[in-house]
């Protein structure tokens, strides 16, 4: 009588959650299991100072996140999530003044507007600006810094422009 008791009762329970999905992932990524691909095309750099390395490498290493990090096949174009966008500001400002008002740290800050579209879930969908910065020696020249910075802050802007799209925290 008793296991017929508990039958009952765990019969409702195992069909409450078998319609229930939950998805995971260790890179913080929420995808709809009906998105397959993305489309990532190159973001040219519309900023008034050009670095010549700075374009191909954000958008390499924004496709390389979503090929290592997701189950999404990259394509072309027409991807059921697309990013789109440029490169509008890369700016070298002082960050630090010494007493003598001379700079001995400045900030290489890079600016990049994306607009990203989510042909699944629309309500996803965002135009904005994202921004990063990484400090360097006053001492040095920027085209000397630029070799470990632009790597490290575009390492940043992948992660805030991955994250705005796929991980709803």
């Amino acid at each position: 009588m008793i296991n017929i008791k508990k039958s009952i009762l765990l019969i409702p329970c195992t069909l409450l959650f078998a319609g229930c999905k939950v998805t995971y992932s260790f890179s913080g990524a929420s995808i709809s299991p009906e998105v397959k691909t993305v489309s990532i095309p190159r973001f040219p750099n519309n900023a008034l100072l050009v670095a010549p390395i700075l374009s191909s490498t954000l958008t390499e290493a924004l496709q390389d996140r979503f090929s290592r990090q997701t189950r999404l096949t990259l394509v072309p174009e027409g991807g059921d999530l697309n990013f789109e966008g440029e490169i509008t500001n890369y700016t070298s400002t002082p960050a630090a003044i010494s007493g003598n008002e001379y700079a001995v740290r400045n900030n290489l800050t890079i600016t990049v507007r994306v607009r990203f579209t989510n042909t699944i879930d629309p309500s996803q969908n965002y135009d904005k600006t994202f921004s990063a910065f990484a400090p360097y020696n006053s001492d040095q020249l920027l085209q000397n810094a630029e070799p470990t910075l632009i790597p490290e802050i575009v390492e940043q802007l992948v992660e805030d422009i991955f994250n705005a799209a796929v991980s709803q925290w």
